[in-house]
């Protein structure tokens, strides 16, 4: 079954990094044509887009929110999309959750993705 896992994710003090992975798992399933991004829901709010990018990773976007310390980047050979995150703050604080879009072109709304991980924890302490 075509699944999207993510890893990386943990507790850490405001001002430090964490990197986040996602994998495609399940058969044959592979992301290396699909556009994908990142999203995250903290405690008490709705989902909201992080970071996005296009299949070939030659195209990015960000949130406000997060431009300037974040970074996505894709490894297609082995499935698999990264966020560097940098400088984090409480604020920060969210599950954190990869998705994947049968289209190639980057996108922040949720709509436009198919496939949705099972989200991994990231608590920035102050």
């Amino acid at each position: 079954q075509a699944q999207l896992v993510e890893s990386g994710g943990g507790l850490v003090q405001a001002g430090g990094s964490l990197r986040l992975s996602c994998a495609a798992s399940g058969g044959t399933f592979s992301t290396h044509n699909m556009a994908m991004g990142w999203f995250r829901q903290a405690p008490g709010k709705e989902r909201e887009f992080v970071a996005t990018i296009n299949w070939s990773g030659s195209s990015t976007d960000y949130a406000d929110s997060v431009k300037g310390r974040f970074t996505i980047s894709r490894n297609n050979a082995k499935s698999t999309m990264y966020l560097q995150m940098d400088s984090l703050k409480p604020e920060d604080t969210a599950v954190y959750y990869c998705a994947a879009s049968r289209g190639t072109y980057d996108s922040t709304a949720e709509y436009t993705y198919d496939y949705w991980g099972q989200g991994t924890q990231v608590t920035v302490s102050s």
